[in-house]
C-alpha cells in the first residue's frame, strides 16, 4: 500500500475511502475499528485510529476520534473511512448483528465517560492521543478481544490512571510508566516491549513478529 507523508492538513485528501459499505443496511448494527498512517514525520513511525459505529434502525455511521486542537474527542468530524492525511484506512476489526449491538451500548458508555475528553487534554507524546482513546475502549470492553496494531503510538498510555493493569477478563495485562516504557503481555498481546512508544514484540497465538515502527509481521 502507498503511504503519504502528507503533512499539509489543507491540501490533505480526506475523502471516504470505499473500505466499509457507503450505505449500510438499515436494520444492521456494525462497529468497526479503523486506522490509518498519519501525517508528516510522525507517520514513518505511527497509525491513527478510530471507531466507526452503525446503529440499527439507522441509515448511518457514527465516527469517533481524538484529535489535537479543540474538544479532543469528536463525532463525525470526517467521512466514517476517510482518509487520513492522503492515507487509506484498514480495518482493524469489525463486528456485525447481534454481537455488535450487544457491545455498541458499552462502547458508547466507555465513550461519553473518557476521561481526557476535555480541551486542552491532548499530548501527541506519549499520549492521551488518538490512539490512547481508542485503546482506552477497547481495553474498558475486553468482549472485544482485540488491541491495536503495535505501531499506534499512544495506545499505551495510562489513561485510567494505573500504571499496572489487568483487563477485566484476565486475558491481559500491562504495566507501564505512564506511556514511555512498559511491557504488556497476554493472549490478545502476545508479549511487547514499549519504548518510548516504539513497540517490539511477538505474537503467540498468531505467530508474528511487532517490528517498531512498522507493525506486525506474519509468519
Amino acid at each position: 500500500m502507498t503511504q503519504h507523508h502528507e503533512d499539509n492538513w489543507r491540501s490533505a485528501d480526506w475523502s471516504s475511502s470505499g473500505v466499509i459499505r457507503t450505505k449500510p443496511e438499515i436494520n444492521e448494527s456494525a462497529i468497526y475499528i479503523l486506522a490509518a498512517r498519519t501525517g508528516g514525520l510522525k507517520g514513518a513511525l505511527s497509525l491513527h485510529s478510530w471507531l466507526v459505529i452503525k446503529r440499527a434502525g439507522t441509515t448511518s455511521y457514527d465516527r469517533y476520534d481524538v484529535v489535537g486542537w479543540g474538544i479532543p474527542v469528536r463525532k463525525n468530524a470526517y467521512d466514517a473511512d476517510g482518509r487520513w492525511y492522503s492515507n487509506k484506512p484498514f480495518v482493524v476489526r469489525e463486528f456485525h448483528g447481534a454481537e455488535a449491538e450487544t457491545l455498541i451500548p458499552k462502547i458508547q458508555a466507555v465513550i461519553d465517560e473518557y476521561p481526557y475528553g476535555k480541551p486542552g487534554n491532548y499530548t501527541i507524546w506519549p499520549g492521551p492521543n488518538s490512539n490512547s482513546f481508542v485503546a482506552h475502549v477497547l481495553r474498558s470492553v475486553p468482549k472485544m478481544g482485540i488491541v491495536l496494531p503495535s505501531n499506534a503510538v499512544g495506545r499505551d498510555f495510562p489513561t485510567a490512571g494505573k500504571l499496572f493493569e489487568i483487563d477485566d477478563d484476565w486475558q491481559n495485562f500491562h504495566a507501564t510508566f505512564f506511556g514511555y516504557a512498559g511491557i504488556s503481555a497476554g493472549s490478545r498481546s502476545g508479549f511487547e516491549i514499549n519504548l518510548l512508544g516504539l513497540v517490539a514484540g511477538v505474537d503467540i497465538l498468531n505467530p508474528g513478529l511487532k517490528v517498531p515502527g512498522f507493525g506486525r509481521i506474519g509468519f
